[in-house]
């Protein structure tokens, strides 16, 4: 699951336009984020299985990030932090914790079972990745329904443009790449490339909020 993430993200952005675009955006993959730094510390840790259909990931320890309470911790931190230090009104700042909790629940549908329902307890996953066509279908239609609440809200709001579409065609575009460039190398490589493309995709997203606060 990549692409469908950010679809969480579009979708929060129609339901509560308060919080800026870069909160969601950067909420949807904080687990990730911080997946990735952890990986790299050996903190957590994965291999890699190029038998496997899908993706290769094994992802065989990461209590502090993809257990259920570990994500629901990052979550109500992501939302009080929004609140309090973005002042934004408590609707908004609840939805940014959502949005971080999503993750979780969007990972369940495609990993293999390696989520841990609580620290050290079973690990649960539909694995979806043993399907990879079914399973970028399911990803490019979140993204789909989550682009469409997006631009129907912006529609309201008096903003089209281009800036949107081009954003959606962003995230498609690192899909593809990632489709055709599976992961590989070990775990600092790993953790590098995921950050190289979820920092600058927050960027961008705090780009957007910025030249629409300019032309109001």
């Amino acid at each position: 699951m990549f692409v469908g993430h950010y679809a969480a993200a579009l979708a929060a952005k129609a339901a509560q336009p308060k919080a800026p675009l870069w909160t969601y955006v950067l909420g949807c993959q904080l687990v990730d984020v911080g997946w990735s730094v952890l990986i790299m510390t050996g903190a957590e840790r994965l291999r890699f299985d190029d038998s496997l259909a899908g993706s290769t990931l094994v992802l065989e320890h990461m209590p502090y990030t993809h257990s259920l309470p570990a994500a629901v911790l990052w979550a109500v931190a992501a939302g009080v932090l929004a609140t309090w230090l973005l002042k934004l009104p408590r609707r908004a700042g609840t939805m940014v914790g959502l949005v971080v909790l999503s993750h979780w629940g969007l990972d369940f549908l495609v990993h293999r079972p390696d989520l841990e329902l609580w620290f050290g307890g079973p690990k649960v996953g539909l694995g979806w990745w043993n399907h990879p066509v079914p399973e970028q279908a399911l990803e490019m239609g979140l993204l789909a329904m989550g682009a469409a609440a997006w631009g129907w809200r912006r529609g309201l709001q008096g903003r089209a443009g281009w800036s949107a579409p081009l954003f959606v065609a962003l995230l498609l575009g690192v899909q593809i790449a990632a489709m055709l460039a599976p992961p590989g190398g070990g775990a600092v490589q790993m953790g590098l490339s995921a950050l190289a493309v979820y920092l600058p995709i927050v960027a961008v997203a705090w780009a957007m909020d910025r030249a629409e606060r300019r032309a109001r």
